[in-house]
């Protein structure tokens, strides 16, 4: 009896050894799962709260050539106060991204939602003719469409 007892003895501590470093393993998969989870949740959140509409009017003249600026007026329709700092922004005009950009909030000192910011844009030589700017915050993305003459 004792002959039988000492190999299954050995064959169960070794089954234990392998069950508990498979079981090790698993719980650091599924921990690096969850985590990774709950950070693209988190940034899914972000963007559903993030919304921004360019609100200024094409026909109002947004570029002045005598400066070779564009200034436009952005509104802040999400559900987040938004960073009102132009890093926080990328900004192309036909397709050319632009570093030269200000912002300014014009109705308080945050941007907070349904708030509204000056976004200027200077170096910019535009030939007469429609030209396009996109902006872009966070994932939410808008595009305005002017005429220059």
């Amino acid at each position: 009896m004792a002959e039988i007892s000492v190999p299954t003895l050995i064959l169960f501590i070794a089954s234990i050894v392998i069950a508990a470093g498979v079981a090790g393993v698993l719980i650091d998969t599924v921990s690096g799962i969850s985590n990774a989870v709950d950070d693209r949740g988190g940034d899914v959140s972000k963007s559903i709260k993030t919304d921004v509409e360019i609100i200024s009017d094409p026909e109002a003249g947004v570029y002045d050539d005598a400066n070779g600026t564009i200034t436009l007026y952005v509104k802040n329709t999400g559900v987040r106060t938004l960073p009102a700092d132009a890093d926080a922004v990328d900004l192309f005009v036909d397709g050319q991204y632009q570093t030269a950009t200000s912002l300014q909030v014009v109705d308080g000192t945050e941007w907070t939602p349904n708030g509204v910011v000056e976004l200027t844009v200077s170096g910019v030589s535009l030939s007469p003719g429609d030209h396009r700017v996109k902006l872009v915050l966070d994932s939410d993305e808008e595009v305005f469409r002017f005429r220059t003459s």
